[in-house]
């Protein structure tokens, strides 16, 4: 086990923060999770993650700038353009079954707090 040290609480900040600077916000994740099923058009992960066009093509444009999601423009009549996950997305698959267990017990936390304070 590593010595905690003002140097290693330091390094662990950062990666900490280049992390967040990837994945943060309220709905990369949620792409992810979306993306785990397949390639998605566009308006189908507007529909399904329940994002805006325009905060869904700004997120989806840091996602693949980041290597996250890969996007395939269809020659389609009209143009259509499809998103999946590229390889590198599952390097989060830890990190996204951690929130999601997290999230459960965290709910079941909740909601039996608000049982025991309505009775």
């Amino acid at each position: 086990m590593e010595k905690h040290t003002a140097e290693s609480c330091s390094k662990a900040r950062m990666a900490i923060r280049d992390t967040l600077d990837v994945v943060g916000g309220k709905w990369k994740l949620v792409l992810i999770a979306v993306l785990q099923s397949g390639k998605k058009g566009f308006n189908q992960l507007s529909r399904e993650a329940e994002i805006s066009p325009r905060i869904l093509s700004k997120e989806l444009q840091e996602m693949e700038m980041n290597g996250l999601v890969s996007r395939k423009v269809c020659d389609t009549k009209p143009v259509t353009v499809q998103y999946e996950l590229t390889p590198y997305s599952e390097t989060l698959t830890d990190v996204l079954l951690s929130l999601e267990k997290w999230g459960y017990q965290h709910r079941n936390k909740i909601i039996q707090g608000i049982e025991l304070t309505s009775k």
